[in-house]
């Protein structure tokens, strides 16, 4: 078996190294802190401080699994790591990057002798206990190195071959276009629920009971309970809800192919309102009422 390193002790990254850990493969891990990578020491994992160090704790032929933020830092990794790898060496991207991007690292990383997978991870900071689920784009025989360590990581039947480079990030935009549709499509019926007559409804029983049978039982319902059960009126939560960039990324594919995503795209736009604050439109819209109608203007 190849030996394998994690590159970002983030939650994602070091709950996957973790995870490896209690599966009987022993990880090398690094962080761009190095304290984040040494406060593991104790638990089945490798720390190194530097590259340099990672690379000297790994068997020939090696993988280096990257789980920095998308953009810059994984770049500014992956070309490092580029500096450093030898040939039949293997990198796997498990940031939530731009698809686009994983091709041409897999092209030039291929130009080395190096291997290259895109590797989506979904399972968040409940992956380590319960298993992450990963689609991976690349070679067949790229995927078939890292299969041991996908086995390892992923619920059983959790990780795909989903095509040629690029694949794995591609599938994963989709499935979180598809998370922020479905968060919407949960955020409004609750909202409405709220609103009506019998707004007393204790809604983490009512997501208990719709887990229980219904079309609509999911994970992410089990996860609106445990808020519930947290804080059931979300009293202590704000209404701004961040998009990393996958969703924008589906909208802007769906728009470049034709093919038409009406609720993905709205709770898109929803994201993108829930993060304005005193927005200019409104007020545009709120002055237009008065002008045309008389209609009062609240001040500040």
């Amino acid at each position: 078996m190849h030996s394998i390193a994690i590159a970002g002790m983030g939650r994602m990254g070091a709950n996957m190294a973790l995870r490896l850990a209690a599966k009987g493969i022993t990880p090398v891990v690094w962080n761009r802190t190095p304290e984040k990578a040494a406060a593991l020491a104790d638990k089945g994992v490798i720390p190194a401080a530097t590259l340099t160090e990672l690379f000297s704790k790994l068997t020939e032929p090696c993988v280096v699994w990257m789980m920095l933020p998308a953009g810059q830092p994984t770049e500014t990794l992956f070309l490092g790591l580029l500096s450093l790898l030898r040939k039949g060496d293997m990198i796997i991207d498990g940031a939530n990057g731009n698809w686009h991007d994983a091709v041409r690292r897999s092209e030039k990383a291929a130009e080395m002798g190096i291997d290259f997978l895109d590797a989506g991870v979904s399972g968040g900071i409940w992956g380590l206990e319960k298993g992450y689920c990963i689609m991976t784009g690349g070679t067949e025989t790229s995927f078939r190195k890292a299969e041991p360590f996908l086995k390892a990581l992923c619920q059983e039947g959790g990780y795909m071959h989903c095509g040629g480079s690029g694949a794995g990030h591609f599938t994963k935009m989709v499935h979180n276009g598809i998370e922020y549709a479905m968060m919407e499509a949960y955020g409004e019926g609750f909202e409405l629920l709220k609103a009506s007559p019998f707004g007393d409804i204790d809604m983490a029983e009512l997501a208990s009971v719709w887990n229980r049978g219904s079309v609509i039982r999911s994970w992410l319902l089990e996860l609106a309970q445990n808020a519930f059960d947290k804080d059931p009126k979300l009293e202590k939560v704000e209404g701004v809800v961040p998009d990393s960039g996958e969703g924008r990324w589906t909208v802007e594919e769906a728009a470049r192919l034709g093919v038409p995503l009406p609720a993905i795209s709205v709770s898109l736009f929803k994201r993108f309102r829930s993060q304005m604050k005193d927005d200019f439109g409104d007020r545009l819209s709120a002055a237009l009422r008065n002008e045309f109608g008389g209609h009062e203007v609240t001040g500040k």
